[in-house]
């Protein structure tokens, strides 16, 4: 089947702003596996939610799992994909909060690095690469930086995943116009962050702030934007 490809040039704003966008959601990340009952029995094992599991009972079986609080879902199975089972890799969970993350997956009985981060300005090393290079420092980011910290984990072919600890967006990475969060703990781990910093707040003005849900309310906002934080 040819592919046909048109080529669209914009010499101007004006020509640019002509071209109407079109929403685009990403949505399934295909994952090469060898075997398909045991890659279906991992991923359960995550406590990832199981969408389908479809077997026409001869040569074509596809499964779809969905981590919590995710728009994007995983799937593998037989016929599904020409690649190599375990050649996945550099595939990204964000996490609000690394530790419970971590937590959760050793109660599962999920085997997991340790939490580690970037070597400053060195990115070649030994290590297995990632976002930051080769070189993996064991602990979390000293400074608790948004994108800073990381773990990882494979699965039974040895497909690579890593936890990222997101707390606050770079600007534009979000609508600022809305503020949603993914799940529960998302929201309950924003509330926290917020209120230590409500507490410096209160600290430095050397008074009860009465107007303490407004506040929180702006922090939180603005930390997910990637805009500047109230003090």
């Amino acid at each position: 089947m040819a592919n046909v490809t048109y080529e669209v040039q914009a010499n101007d704003a004006a020509s640019e702003a002509s071209v109407a966008k079109v929403d685009m959601k990403f949505e399934i990340v295909v994952i090469p596996v060898s075997d398909v009952d045991r890659a279906k029995e991992f991923y359960a094992k995550l406590g990832w939610r199981l969408d389908a599991d479809y077997d026409n009972g001869n040569d074509y079986r596809v499964i779809q799992f969905t981590p919590p609080g995710s728009g994007c879902s995983v799937i593998f199975g037989r016929n599904v994909t020409a690649a190599a089972p375990g050649s996945a890799q550099g595939l990204y969970l964000i996490v609000s909060d690394i530790e419970p993350a971590l937590k959760e997956l050793l109660a599962r009985g999920v085997s997991v690095s340790e939490v580690f981060h970037g070597g400053a300005d060195v990115y070649a090393g030994p290590d297995e690469p990632y976002l930051f290079g080769r070189i993996r420092v064991n602990g979390p980011d000293p400074e608790h930086g948004s994108y800073r910290s990381f773990a990882s984990f494979s699965d039974p072919d040895g497909n690579g995943w890593l936890f990222q600890e997101i707390t606050t967006r770079l600007p534009g990475r979000i609508d600022d116009a809305a503020t949603t969060f993914a799940s529960a703990n998302d929201l309950a781990s924003a509330f926290r962050r917020a209120e230590a910093a409500h507490g410096e707040h209160e600290k430095r003005t050397g008074q009860r702030d009465a107007n303490w849900p407004d506040w929180y309310a702006a922090y939180m906002v603005a930390e997910q934007s990637g805009k500047e934080l109230p003090q």
